[in-house]
């Protein structure tokens, strides 16, 4: 039995399936831990969902930002932009059930000294405080108040963790943390805007990696960044998001050896950066 740790696949299913013939991946004794961003951007957003959920109990996804998304514009009356590839999901027979089942998925998952979720982890978060802030929203998100909650989603405000946040403030600061963070200053204050890599951080910023951190003892796995291109110079931090979508490649990290495995992006699929 081995676990494969995947990067943002973002509707790559083509890519997803050589990955998978790869690693010789068999859902009968092997298992996925999938970090967000199934969805969008990519030729088969509908493939990629339909596959992961008839894997059941084999695979583990955490909910990305375009995975948020998906689900805003199905609930909390967003509109699909410009560039967005979801409409399939909306036109499929059991898109409904796709998206219902997506609903249920977990903000962050925590097994054997491994942590995951989209983004990364705050520095000033413990484990144990991660996890009781993701199931804060995760309980909002499979409830009666989800489509109250993904209209008002949005937003990069309020822009630093306060402890005694409240209301849609709270969960929305929670929300950006887990599946938008990339660079932070020194208490923790968000810059959402900035995309590029590590070279390019902002005045005052850094990557949240490169704190002293409260999970530190546990390994922590992410996606979300592609212009990492999988490194962080980290022993215990693994970027897994190598920019598939973006014509670069999709990775998996096999969490027993931490060997990596990689496939190039299918040469019709590849997007240019925006």
């Amino acid at each position: 039995m081995a676990t494969y740790a995947i990067g943002d696949i973002q509707g790559c299913y083509n890519s997803l399936q050589r990955l998978l013939e790869l690693t010789q991946f068999d859902p009968a004794h092997d298992r996925l831990w999938l970090a967000g961003d199934l969805v969008n951007r990519g030729p088969d957003s509908l493939s990629v969902l339909r596959y992961i959920r008839q894997l059941g109990d084999s695979a583990i996804t955490v909910l990305g930002n375009h995975d948020l998304h998906l689900l805003a514009v199905h609930l909390g009356g967003h509109t699909l932009k410009s560039k967005d590839t979801l409409q399939a999901i909306f036109d499929a027979d059991d898109g409904e059930q796709l998206l219902l089942w997506l609903r249920q998925q977990p903000l962050l998952h925590c097994e054997q000294n491994w942590c995951m979720t989209h983004a990364g982890l705050p520095p000033q978060w413990s484990i144990e405080q991660a996890q009781q802030l993701a199931r804060e929203v995760e309980h909002v998100l499979r409830g009666d108040d989800a489509a109250s909650f993904l209209a008002a989603m949005y937003g990069n405000q309020p822009d630093c963790w306060q402890n005694d946040l409240e209301g849609i403030d709270r969960q929305r600061s929670i929300v950006n943390y887990l599946t938008r963070m990339r660079f932070i200053d020194a208490q923790g204050r968000l810059n959402l805007d900035a995309k590029e890599g590590v070279g390019k951080a902002p005045a005052g910023f850094a990557p949240w990696f490169s704190y002293p951190r409260q999970s530190a003892g546990t390994r922590l796995l992410f996606g979300h960044w592609a212009a990492l291109e999988g490194r962080t110079d980290c022993q215990d931090v693994f970027a897994l998001d190598t920019g598939c979508v973006w014509g670069g490649q999709l990775s998996a990290l096999r969490l027993d050896d931490q060997q990596w495995f990689r496939v190039s992006a299918h040469p019709l699929h590849q997007r240019r950066p925006e």
